[in-house]
């Protein structure tokens, strides 16, 4: 199920070694050695780790000695890890840290997690982790309370506070008043899915670029006359990035975003579930009428895309003109339409557009952050691992060099700040100098899945995307409105556990209906029915947890 130490004896480059040294060594930020580790005090408080130096932010950081700690690597099938990859050794050489990884693949990447972390046999840093995954290892004690260590990761204290997201923080405290995963930063926060349009077609048939739902319908019934054999909008992700984008909009959450399903009625002051609100069953009555025109793929909402399947296909054919995706989807379509031989095309990466309850998009969101296993507070060298992690998460040189390489090896930097690969690398996911022999995540490792995307200052996400996307950010920026965060609600470890044995099936309801009522399978005249059938779930049950969790939470703050 994994290996552990599966890059050990990885070459050095020496050639590197003085100029890296040189720049950590003038700093001279030496780590700490805590003997004590992350023990806690009589009263459940962590100790006052001893730190040899403090951690500056924005500061190189290089332990005083070399260190090993241990991190579960998620393999991507397409881009294999190798013992040659660059990445491991820069990060080796410049903070003295060692990773010692545990391989999982992506295809069960969740469930082998959450069975390592369960049987105590995780490694000491865990990645990937998503807002409220950590909850349930929260609850058991299986994971740091981080939130007690944060005067130790300096980095992580400055872009919270600079880029305005300590409420944010504070929102992913559970039930003790702790948190226990540290997220990754955005400084700008847009839907990473959104609608990619093929722009020319829509000018051809005279419909503007959609700036809300009822506009695109209107848009794509004049593109089914011009292409009569089209179905013109597609998912491609089995419905749940289209549903879950469009729902804001309809004031209700749904697909990738259902979570819980616990939607905040501000009327009634508490939570309902989010599948039986109004903007729920109108989000599904508006797809469902799409369907019944034949505007919508209704296969691309029970078949996944695959990373560039079916939707893809149909974009080069000219059945699909606008379809799910995000910024890179954009240079997939476009390499499709140049291979089927059609050049003449605009895609244009839009905002996602407005609906009945407003130009709405999801809340400010967090990307992957990390947690740290119960054993890793143990280890002697628990202060540097702090460090070392919020170096590696949250220090600009950091994010540079897992998003690029090394400044001067793989990319030059100009005084406007514009990143240029040298000519021998390239960057193929994201088709940048794509003459480059040498791709820098193929080859080298850098831009991995694990880690890049995961804090970035605008800069750096616009850094390595196409002007396109750059725009994107501007028009939902200025033009589309986030929707407030909830108020938060987390549950203790008894109510976790009862909250799945209720949920599971209330969102299996859920899912199956959601794509029956848009495909036309169930009627939407049946809506009291498919109510009914919650409610028979226990579904009143699981929302007194919920909005018992909520007055809990709000007494407590």
């Amino acid at each position: 199920m994994a290996r552990a130490g599966h890059l050990t004896g990885r070459r050095t480059r020496s050639a590197r070694a003085a100029g890296a040294l040189t720049l950590v060594g003038a700093l001279a930020l030496a780590a700490c050695g805590s003997g004590d580790g992350g023990d806690t005090t009589a009263d459940g408080e962590a100790k006052d780790l001893e730190c040899s130096t403090e951690a500056v932010a924005d500061k190189p950081w290089k332990a005083a000695e070399p260190r090993e700690f241990s991190l579960l690597w998620t393999d991507w099938a397409d881009y294999p890890i190798t013992d040659s990859w660059e990445f491991f050794d820069e990060i080796e050489e410049r903070t003295n840290v060692k990773l010692n990884l545990t391989n999982i693949p992506f295809s069960d990447a969740i469930e082998k997690r959450s069975l390592l972390i369960s049987a105590g046999d995780a490694p000491q840093i865990i990645p990937l982790v998503y807002t409220g995954e950590e909850r349930q290892f929260a609850a058991s004690g299986a994971v740091v309370p981080l939130s007690d260590y944060i005067d130790y990761m300096p980095n992580f204290k400055k872009y919270t506070e600079e880029w305005d997201l300590v409420d944010m923080v504070d929102n992913l405290r559970q039930e003790d008043g702790k948190y226990y995963m540290t997220p990754g930063l955005q400084e700008v926060s847009v839907p990473v899915f959104t609608l990619i349009i093929r722009k020319d077609v829509f000018d051809e048939v005279g419909a503007p670029v959609p700036e809300t739902w009822e506009d695109l319908e209107k848009g794509l019934e004049l593109i089914k006359a011009k292409y009569p054999d089209a179905q013109p909008l597609a998912d491609g992700f089995e419905g749940g990035a289209m549903i879950n984008y469009a729902a804001h909009s309809f004031g209700t959450i749904g697909g990738w975003g259902f979570s819980d399903g616990a939607w905040w009625d501000e009327d009634k002051g508490e939570f309902v579930y989010a599948a039986t609100n109004d903007g729920y069953k109108e989000m599904l009555t508006y797809f469902n009428g799409l369907a019944e025109k034949g505007l919508l793929d209704t296969e691309s909402f029970t078949a996944s895309n695959d990373g560039g399947g079916t939707v893809t296909e149909k974009f080069a054919a000219e059945k699909v003109f606008a379809a799910s995706g995000g910024s890179w989807t954009v240079q997939e379509f476009g390499t499709a339409l140049d291979a089927a031989g059609i050049t003449d095309y605009e895609l244009v990466q839009i905002a996602p557009p407005g609906g009945p309850a407003g130009a709405v998009v999801e809340p400010r969101n967090f990307w992957n952050g990390f947690m740290l296993t119960a054993d890793a507070a143990k280890d002697e060298n628990f202060c540097d691992l702090l460090h070392f992690t919020d170096w590696l998460y949250y220090n600009p040189e950091a994010r540079e060099l897992i998003q690029w390489g090394v400044e001067g090896e793989q990319f030059t930097k100009d005084d406007e700040g514009k990143y240029t690969l040298e000519p021998d690398y390239t960057l193929k996911t994201l088709n940048l100098n794509p003459s480059g022999t040498i791709d820098i995540k193929k080859d080298l490792g850098y831009a991995n899945d694990v880690f890049a995307g995961s804090t970035e200052s605008r800069e750096l996400k616009e850094s390595y995307n196409v002007p396109a996307f750059v725009q994107y950010i501007d028009d939902v920026q200025t033009n589309r409105t986030p929707r407030d965060p909830f108020p938060p609600h987390p549950l203790d470890e008894a109510e976790l556990e009862q909250s799945s044995l209720l949920g599971t099936p209330l969102k299996d309801t859920v899912d199956t209906a959601t794509l029956e009522f848009i495909l036309g399978q169930r009627d939407l005249s049946d809506w009291d029915g498919f109510v009914a059938q919650l409610e028979g779930q226990g579904l009143q049950g699981y929302m007194d947890l919920i909005n018992g969790a909520r007055e809990r939470a709000e007494k407590n703050s």
